[in-house]
């Protein structure tokens, strides 16, 4: 079974529209998709992005920013940037979707594989490039799977374990086969707001039996969706990111 993982869509339509086109042109196109949370937070389209998702049967875990729409405890979490676009975020999403998100997992376990936000085997608030390697080592102690897709970075990485020694690099685009006698955590980047100095959206296509990952950059209307933010009042700052 092939499926599509993707993260970090953030309230970018036409990032996410591009993303599902690019996703049906595959053949086959994938079976499944899961999303890695984050699907609202920072853009313009917050419920339209979360009512695709839930549309078209996205399977997604909780990221940050759903927990601080969900849970108003956790908005000192953010800091105060990112509390602004939380908060105008807030004023754009209906009871509906608030209700809907509010009931999204901590992580999946699917396939053999792990999902998660930010680190295994449930945060949604750690980053991978905080961790040193002996953190790194601890983290493939806290979940049993052999494979872990984060996000939450906004970048891609690519972290192998195999016999203690952890060895960590890039994700680039394209087709990386992936060996079965190592473990890994796959950082897959953000379809709505990279931050890995390509404005692309991005998403993997991962086959569960042959465990080939396909790294897919996509390019979208970037200048429809930077129009948007002036017109609902995010902060623009978040739009001049994109271009």
């Amino acid at each position: 079974m092939q499926i599509a993982v993707l993260s970090d869509i953030h309230g970018n339509l036409e990032a996410f529209q591009s993303v599902l086109a690019d996703m049906k042109q595959q053949v086959p196109p994938p079976a499944e998709i899961i999303s890695l949370g984050d699907n609202l937070g920072y853009g313009p389209d917050p419920e339209a992005c979360v009512r695709l998702v839930r549309e078209l049967g996205v399977l997604s875990v909780m990221g940050n920013h759903e927990l601080g729409v969900t849970r108003s405890k956790c908005r000192n979490w953010f800091n105060p940037q990112s509390r602004e676009a939380l908060q105008r975020t807030c004023e754009l999403v209906s009871e509906e979707v608030v209700e809907y998100i509010a009931g999204f997992p901590m992580s999946l376990s699917r396939h053999g594989a792990l999902f998660v936000h930010g680190l295994p085997p449930d945060s949604a608030l750690k980053y991978l490039y905080e961790q040193g390697t002996k953190q790194v080592a601890e983290l493939f102690d806290a979940f049993a799977e052999p494979l872990a897709f984060i996000g939450h970075t906004h970048e891609l990485e690519l972290v192998e374990m195999k016999a203690g020694r952890i060895i960590r690099g890039p994700l680039a685009e394209g087709v990386h086969y992936l060996d079965r006698s190592k473990r890994y955590l796959i950082n897959i980047g953000a379809v709505g707001q990279p931050r890995d100095g390509d404005r692309r959206a991005k998403y993997v296509l991962w086959d569960t039996e042959t465990w080939e990952l396909q790294v897919r950059f996509v390019e979208y209307d970037v200048q429809t969706t930077v129009r948007k933010f002036k017109e609902v009042g995010m902060p623009f700052r978040y739009a001049e990111r994109l271009l």
